[in-house]
């Protein structure tokens, strides 16, 4: 009987465990590491992708949208940066909570390989590499 008990205890401690580590999804509303912007992570087809939906400074000093003006792609560089997606494909890496695809960095407008890695329910790690030994990271937390 008391082996019963124990045997019952442990299976409700596993399930509440598992329970715990499947609730949390990398689904929803993100601040980047210095409060900059804020970041919408949402399926993208069998992926996930992330658009910025609002910045700290939405404008220029002039008052006019912050804009793409460095993306690479010269007829980009007009469209204002809320909207710009920032996650792209991200796709299960076969790592329990990590996701990898790529990472466009507006500040310098280039896109590069990347990961998303859940860290808990409330934090992110997102990674952008331009070869696999040189990569930057940053840690995003869930808005509430």
């Amino acid at each position: 009987m008391k082996f019963l008990a124990t045997a019952t205890i442990a299976a409700a401690l596993l399930g509440v465990s598992f329970g715990t580590c499947l609730a949390a999804d990398p689904l929803g509303t993100w601040h980047t590491e210095e409060g900059k912007a804020t970041v919408r992570i949402a399926a993208c087809g069998p992926a996930l992708c992330g658009t910025i939906i609002a910045l700290k400074e939405a404008t220029d000093p002039d008052g006019k949208p912050k804009t793409d003006k460095n993306n690479g792609d010269t007829s980009l560089r007009s469209r204002p940066l809320i909207g710009v997606q920032i996650v792209l494909a991200m796709k299960p890496s076969g790592t329990a909570n990590k996701w990898s695809g790529q990472v466009y960095n507006a500040e310098d407008g280039k896109t590069y390989s990347g990961s998303l890695t859940l860290q808990d329910a409330n934090t992110i790690k997102l990674e952008g590499c331009v070869i696999a030994i040189l990569c930057k990271s940053a840690i995003w937390t869930r808005a509430s």
